[in-house]
């Protein structure tokens, strides 16, 4: 079982402190480092020092880790043009000596839109198939040749389809709950399948959709990675745990009900569980970005069991 940790920085956070985490990160042994990709803060809290931009976050990280792989859960397909981001992956890339993933989606929080003079537009999931294809077609063309792509929403002619990345393909992920159009495109264009914040029987049956899709587009189902993507709160006793609840703005018993909660025990067992339906990785959303002690706790007693 694959650990990697995920942060939602739009909460509040700035690079160095984006930076400590990830090197803490990469230290303990976790797999990757990952964050979220959005302009505004959700729920609580007042949010400052304000937004930080993924691709620009993981352009510094590139070249201040050595190892970790550094990724988005997901980049908001309303933020940027298909080629344009293209580019920006290809470059951190390069810039990491070929450690990056996307995980790209269809963009969903108008009231960032809103609040930055981003359009919001209708039909994000077509407009989403058209973006995977001119990525994935950019990044496959070979070099010295062109590429040309002619969709509703977006049009390429005559691109170089430059820069390329430092890894022969950039893992693309794929994730969410619609039961027909998102298991379609990730058996079209995903290397790997992530499921947030669901239950283990959710889990299960939206699997089961993506590896169906998979069989039927002519892929091998076990060719995807299957994850998950779920709040962790771990604690060495009850009283640690309720700490770190409500430090997050959390209940403990809510906590473990829908995420990864409790003593390492408990935590590593609920991990077993998702393991037994198929999951090989999971996103460990860590939403105190200071607690660098909660990683350490993580990495002695859970990582140390299922990694």
């Amino acid at each position: 079982m694959d650990l990697r940790i995920f942060t939602e920085p739009q909460q509040g956070a700035d690079y160095d402190t984006l930076l400590a985490v990830a090197r803490a990160t990469e230290e303990l042994g976790f797999d990757a480092f990952f964050r979220s990709d959005h302009y505004l803060k959700m729920g609580a809290g007042d949010g400052l020092p304000g937004p930080t931009d993924a691709w620009i976050t993981l352009a510094g990280l590139a070249r201040e880790t050595k190892r970790i792989r550094l990724g988005t859960l997901m980049t908001a397909g309303t933020f940027r043009l298909p080629g344009v981001l293209a580019i920006q992956v290809a470059q951190v890339d390069r810039m990491s000596g070929g450690r990056v993933e996307l995980g790209l989606g269809a963009g969903w929080f108008e009231e960032e839109h809103k609040a930055y003079g981003i359009p919001f537009p209708a039909e994000r999931m077509a407009r989403l198939e058209e973006q995977l294809a001119v990525i994935t077609g950019l990044w496959a063309t070979e070099p010295g040749a062109t590429f040309d792509y002619a969709g509703t929403h977006y049009r390429v002619e005559g691109s170089p389809a430059l820069p390329k990345p430092a890894q022969a393909k950039v893992p693309v992920l794929i994730g969410g709950h619609g039961a027909r159009r998102t298991p379609r495109l990730a058996a079209r264009y995903a290397d790997e399948f992530n499921m947030p914040f669901a239950s283990i029987d959710d889990s299960r049956r939206q699997f089961a959709r993506v590896r169906q899709a998979a069989a039927e587009a002519g892929r091998k189902p076990d060719d995807l990675v299957y994850s998950n993507a779920l709040v962790v709160c771990v604690g060495k006793d009850d009283a640690e745990v309720a700490r770190r609840a409500a430090a997050i703005g959390r209940e403990v018993e809510e906590l473990k009900a829908n995420g990864l909660a409790g003593s390492p025990a408990e935590v590593v067992h609920k991990i077993g569980t998702y393991a037994a339906i198929g999951c090989s990785r999971v996103y460990l959303q860590v939403l105190d970005l200071d607690d660098l002690d909660h990683l350490e706790l993580i990495s002695a007693q859970v990582l140390s069991q299922v990694g």
